[in-house]
């Protein structure tokens, strides 16, 4: 260990070299903050601190793992084990095994996970006789959680006159009470749950001043990862046990704090100065990831906000290429532009697929980034979560439409006979099942003529399975009339009531969720144009639903990736934290998408979304593109879309447009701008000239049906979805004329004229 210190640059040396009082570390991007805190670590060992005797808590098993690992290398693998490092919750998990009859537990207590906790609330809405579709499980649990995490008993809760005028308001009333029964429930069964973990800390502490003083004198040392994303009770437990020696080092960078959601509270970091009043500060400002022009664009952009602690993060790499910013006329040409350029760069040979990724604000815009990329057969994987068709609410959806096709699909029946909720149980799906299977007929059959089929269910069960099959064969009857699926989609999502079950959670997973389905409506209603403005005559080509779903068949069977196999990574930005990667797409920068429309009234939000974007570019080693769309499908229609304030907020110099022509100003942001990426079979545009519809949506620019007499082979004209492009061929020799298109960036179309929509807009 002797030479551990010569391993640091300046910064990184004073910052572990302190340990005369409480300290702050701000470490910028890729600066070496884990670096930082092993070292520092290993320090307290040279220096005689005795390990287990050092607390180091950090968020999550990876960090600990990653630090533990590293201490292992410097002062061996004894000493690494003896230190009380790990996450938040398994070292107060393991303080409270320890003390747990002061709290009325017994030591051998079991941790709910959200799964267990889900089920025990919905038990309780159960019992209690209320309203599961106004009382969600997810919703009352975030209540719950959000009141322990600001330390709130369910006494203190019941006695809030604004968490009571709130729940009011929101026609709950009575989570109160859930909340006193769910913790009563807790203590009998001897369980915690993973906020009981922190909440109970901060009780057995403050209630039990000889513990708190054993602690306070036991950790001589305190160490805290990602500080800034800290909430009330995190923060409240480590003042306590360093507030009257002051051995504390806190690390953080308060531009990454991205989790107000969950309760993160950036206050904590910002302010800490009033905890610690001798609290020194140490800034890691050189980044080691990323080159100097993604560095600084990063730094121009947050430093717009106002509530952060000042630091000049810079990288002495290479300049490397500026951030590229990319417009296109809809969302799927923005797919087909990023989809493209990946292929460019892997054909340049400079990295492997596991050095992109494309990072999005909400789970819904995957859809149609995995339809771009497995059109190029470029292996992805969803990172976090789920592939966009493998979503619950989606197979759900989707499931719906299985059965409007075919009512015998046992499988997609089983999915959706109970839901959304209609009092159909387990019980009597056996029922069916073991019916169905008795005659050897499928489930739908014993549902259309249960006397026949021996099916033993009461007379109220029988009206609610009656009510099932009058609805899915209200489906079938759209189906067999021939209506286009987004008709059929879109009657399909109402009357089951898919979407309407979720409007009145305003929890981030029941958002995410709304705009899945939406999205999901937004894809067939691509589907549908596509096959109109391409004419097919056969059946296989008509917009049907039959048809929909055999396109989505093979698009959620085939597998986006084999294991091992190198591929695309594609994640939300606040999945994206803490990774790095050669290569980084950000798309969908526009108002209302990135800041998020959610954000609008509030400048703290707003700032947020900033560092979200800030978090997002400094993913990038090397190359970093951002790209808006002017129209987007959103909400179940086509809207127009505006580029994010935070283009604006990105210094010039650090930028550039696709073409290499002059950047967007602050004032017009989009101003002359067009991409140019091509593809081979493509011709290049001219520039055009910036007009006052630059950033308007197509549908606003005049897109109109056209006759074959206005048009002629070299005409330039502009479509929604594919963009702008050059007539190449107009044929007349079948009953329905149809054009051949160039389009500059989404390749060539034939297009059937009488549905094809678009704007003349050179002779």
């Amino acid at each position: 260990m002797q030479d551990y210190l010569s391993q640091l640059n300046g910064p990184q040396r004073d910052a572990v070299a302190h340990l005369s009082g409480p300290e702050l570390v701000i470490a910028g991007a890729g600066s070496g903050k884990t670096r930082v805190l092993t070292y520092k670590i290993v320090h307290l060992l040279a220096k005689g601190y005795e390990p287990w005797r050092i607390l180091a808590l950090t968020f999550t098993n990876k960090a600990a793992r990653e630090m533990r690992e590293r201490i292992e290398d410097l002062a061996g693998h004894d000493t690494a084990r003896k230190l009380w490092m790990g996450t938040f919750h398994s070292i107060f998990a393991r303080i409270l095994r320890t003390h747990a009859d002061r709290l009325g537990f017994r030591s051998s207590f079991t941790i709910y996970d959200a799964a267990d906790s889900k089920s025990l609330v919905k038990m309780i809405i159960k019992d209690l006789s209320l309203d599961e579709k106004v009382y969600k499980p997810s919703t009352v649990l975030s209540s719950i959680s959000m009141a322990k995490n600001a330390l709130i008993s369910p006494e203190d809760y019941r006695r809030d006159r604004d968490l009571i005028e709130s729940d009011r308001r929101s026609r709950r009333p009575e989570i109160a009470r859930i909340y006193a029964i769910y913790r009563d429930r807790c203590l009998t069964a001897g369980v915690m749950d993973f906020d009981d973990l922190l909440y109970y800390t901060n009780v057995l502490l403050r209630d039990n001043p000889d513990i708190l003083c054993h602690y306070r004198e036991f950790f001589r040392y305190v160490l805290v990862d990602e500080y800034q994303d800290t909430n009330f009770a995190q923060h409240l437990i480590v003042q306590r046990l360093t507030e009257n020696q002051g051995n504390i080092c806190v690390v953080g960078d308060d531009a990454q704090s991205i989790y107000s959601f969950r309760g993160a509270n950036i206050a904590n970091i910002l302010n800490l100065r009033n905890a610690y009043p001798d609290l020194q500060v140490f800034k890691l400002e050189r980044n080691y990831r990323s080159s100097r022009n993604i560095v600084n664009a990063a730094g121009s952009l947050i430093a717009k906000n106002r509530g952060q602690i000042p630091k000049n993060v810079f990288s002495e790499n290479e300049a490397g290429a500026p951030v590229e910013l990319v417009q296109s006329y809809s969302d799927y040409e923005e797919s087909y532009l990023v989809a493209n350029r990946i292929s460019q760069l892997k054909l340049s040979g400079r990295d492997p697929y596991d050095e992109f990724a494309i990072l999005y604000r909400t789970n819904a815009q995957s859809r149609i980034l995995e339809e771009q990329l497995r059109k190029r057969n470029i292996p992805y994987r969803i990172y976090g979560g789920l592939s966009f068709y493998q979503r619950k609410e989606v197979k759900d959806a989707i499931a719906y439409f299985r059965l409007a096709i075919n009512p015998h699909d046992d499988e997609a029946l089983k999915r959706v006979i109970n839901y959304p909720a209609r009092g159909i149980g387990e019980t009597t799906v056996g029922k069916i099942v073991h019916a169905a299977v008795g005659s050897n007929v499928s489930m739908w059959q014993v549902i259309s003529d249960p006397v026949s089929h021996g099916l033993q269910v009461n007379a109220g069960t029988l009206r609610k399975l009656t009510d099932f099959r009058s609805l899915i064969e209200s489906f079938c009857a759209l189906v067999a009339a021939g209506d286009d699926a987004y008709a059929v989609a879109t009657e399909i999502i109402a009357r089951t009531r898919l979407l309407a079950v979720l409007v009145t959670d305003r929890t981030p997973e029941s958002i995410s969720k709304q705009e899945n389905l939406q999205e999901l409506l937004a894809g067939v209603m691509e589907f549908v144009q596509s096959r109109l403005e391409s004419g097919a005559d056969d059946q296989s080509g008509s917009p049907t639903l039959a048809a929909y779903m055999s396109e989505v068949s093979l698009a959620t069977d085939q597998d986006t990736v084999s294991s091992g196999e190198s591929a695309v990574t594609l994640m939300t930005v606040h999945a994206a934290k803490g990774l790095e990667f050669s290569n980084v797409f950000i798309v969908g920068v526009e108002e209302e998408l990135f800041p998020s429309a959610m954000a609008a009234g509030s400048p703290a939000e707003i700032e947020e979304e900033r560092r979200l974007l800030y978090v997002a570019i400094t993913r990038a080693k090397h190359f970093c593109m951002l790209s808006y769309a002017s129209s987007r499908f959103r909400n179940g229609q086509t809207v127009t879309s505006r580029p994010s304030r935070f283009i604006a907020d990105i210094d010039a110099r650090y930028m550039r447009a696709a073409t290499g022509t002059q950047l967007p100003s602050a004032v017009n942001p989009i101003a002359g701008y067009r991409s140019s990426f091509h593809t081979p079979a493509s011709r290049p545009s001219p520039v055009r000239r910036a007009s006052s519809q630059a950033s308007a949506s197509p549908a606003a620019t005049g897109q109109t049906l056209h006759t074959a007499a206005e048009l002629s082979p070299g005409m330039r004209v502009e479509h929604s979805k594919f963009g702008q492009g050059t007539v190449a061929k107009i044929d007349n020799s079948m009953a329905d004329t149809r054009i051949t298109v160039d389009f500059d960036n989404t390749g060539s179309r034939v297009l059937l004229l009488k549905f094809a929509r678009f704007t003349i807009i050179d002779n």
